[in-house]
């Protein structure tokens, strides 16, 4: 019977006139957040996402770094998202980073309980109000195990893709994708997604330098914002035809200098 609710849900929310289908909300931690112009170039996927998408659908970010699904709900982040979401909207989850830091135990989440059972509500919380949940696995960390990056919080991963099996939420594999893209650059050549600088780049929001395997530069965010639009794209989602087919902002060879779509 739950199921065959939640189905009817979805199909409720799916069904709902084309004008009411164009926002994307965001919930995840710093690796999507937004950021000022005093942290250029330190940016998070969520602030480029829009940069892929035609110029109707908004893009609302509630990103928020250091949180975990546990600390997203219990400081009341996921109530005040469904305050503001309406149907039809999509819900994009992203969350596993901080979920796994065991020595911070106002964050951590177990990846087969506590976390499987916060990303199940949201799943249904969000069916519940007729909006569109989207699981999303968490992107690669500059983390090499010989010639491949390597998947850190593949734990949480493997219980997003259970979940998809289980409830039949579509899901966008970043980890696999920014994986992908992190091998094929190369330990020296990854870099560039990341944030390392020397003070000699004399950086004004990292004047002493920065070495941070996590956290995505410019260019780093612009090209994990592709692979979302990318897999977002080819997902049974209403908002999948609002991604542009070319996406030349997404795609920058050298950084523009700003959070900007050109």
């Amino acid at each position: 019977m739950r199921a065959l609710l939640a189905a009817g849900v979805a199909v409720l929310a799916w069904a709902l006139p084309a004008e009411a289908q164009q926002r994307i909300l965001i919930a995840s931690d710093s690796t999507a957040a937004n950021y000022g112009a005093d942290r250029y170039p330190q940016t998070g996927w969520g602030m480029m996402l829009k940069c892929g998408l035609a110029p109707d659908v908004e893009v609302i970010n509630r990103a928020v770094g250091g949180r975990s699904t546990r600390t997203f709900i219990s400081e009341g982040k996921w109530d005040a998202l469904l305050a503001e979401a309406r149907p039809g909207d999509v819900v994009l989850i992203q969350f596993g980073h901080n979920d796994a830091s065991v020595s911070r135990p106002e964050r951590y989440a177990p990846a087969a309980t506590l976390y499987r059972d916060n990303l199940l509500r949201m799943i249904w919380e969000s069916r519940g109000r007729g909006l569109i949940p989207v699981l999303v696995t968490p992107p690669a960390r500059r983390s090499f195990d010989g010639a491949r990056a390597k998947a850190d919080f593949a734990a949480y991963s493997q219980v997003e893709r259970e979940l998809v099996a289980s409830t039949n939420t579509p899901m966008i594999d970043l980890e696999t994708r920014s994986l992908d893209l992190v091998s094929s650059a190369g330990e020296a050549g990854s870099k560039k997604y990341y944030l390392h600088y020397t003070a000699a780049d004399k950086i004004a929001a990292f004047p002493n330098g920065i070495a941070d395997d996590t956290h995505f530069s410019e260019l780093g965010a612009r090209a994990m914002a592709n692979l979302v639009a990318q897999e977002l794209k080819a997902l049974k989602v209403p908002l999948a035809e609002k991604v542009l087919a070319e996406r030349p902002d997404l795609n920058r060879a050298k950084p523009l200098g700003s959070f900007a779509c050109c």
